[in-house]
């Protein structure tokens, strides 16, 4: 393309004052819109966004999937960036997505993406280089996955490129935030997973726990973050207990 692509920066939030001012901050001179999606926050959020002069919206949540599709839906260009609010992206991917805008050239762009517990940065344990699909052209795919794991995908035939760069992901602040998530995300998946009719016994709870535990501390390599990567892994595998777990009480009182 001779002249230089416009790109919307669409983000949905729900309660995110704490970071929403550093993700907007990470794409100023890279947006030419910056669309950001309130499901009514009960804190500044809307407000501190407006202020950085982005569009603000609201709208009620319906779903991660269904509240990003919908995003998409409402921005003024149809090349879009998809960021968190807990999100930014770094210096060097900032330079490679302004080098894409003079010449785009794939139909989507995969970033890796850095995460940032309690103040440490993984690199191990499954958490690097945690590949994401974040800026592409709106004609040629859409969200779907699983609620509350989204995914965006593709048309196919689409051509996808890797770029250089990372999302910088500010997950947790607190091992009691991500107990506090596990617990909502695990209630998410164990009704969806009832929803599609997948079943699991004892003996698979206690085998993917296990099997979890031990993919990501020893063969991902999660002992070499140290004290925080280990206590990643505990969540994780715990996380899958506890999906498996609530799953099969579903079953037990039939879906209330």
């Amino acid at each position: 393309m001779s002249n230089p692509v416009a790109i919307s920066v669409v983000i949905i939030t729900y309660n995110e004052e704490r970071n929403i001012e550093r993700c907007i901050q990470s794409v100023e001179g890279l947006a030419d819109e910056v669309l950001v999606v309130d499901s009514f926050s009960k804190d500044r959020s809307a407000e501190i966004a407006e202020r950085m002069g982005a569009r603000v919206l609201q709208h009620e949540f319906e779903g991660h999937i269904e509240q990003k599709n919908w995003a998409v839906s409402q921005s003024r260009n149809i090349y879009i960036l998809s960021l968190d609010a807990d999100e930014m992206i770094d210096k060097n991917l900032c330079e490679e997505i302004l080098k894409i805008k003079n010449n785009w050239f794939a139909d989507g762009y995969v970033f890796n993406r850095l995460n940032n517990y309690c103040g440490k940065w993984l690199k191990h344990g499954g958490w690097y280089p945690d590949k994401k699909l974040r800026l592409w052209d709106s004609r040629k795919g859409k969200w779907t996955g699983k609620n509350p794991h989204d995914e965006y995908v593709m048309e196919e035939g689409a051509a996808i490129k890797h770029i250089q760069g990372n999302i910088l992901h500010y997950s947790f602040n607190s091992i009691q935030e991500h107990m506090q998530q596990v617990n909502y995300f695990t209630d998410l998946s164990a009704r969806a997973y009832y929803h599609k009719g997948r079943k699991a016994s004892l003996a698979d709870v206690l085998i993917r726990t296990h099997w979890k535990f031990f993919r990501d501390y020893f063969i991902r390599l999660g002992f070499m973050d140290g004290y925080y990567g280990l206590i990643v892994c505990l969540i994780s595998s715990f996380a899958t207990f506890l999906k498996y777990l609530k799953l099969r009480e579903l079953y037990k009182k039939g879906g209330t």
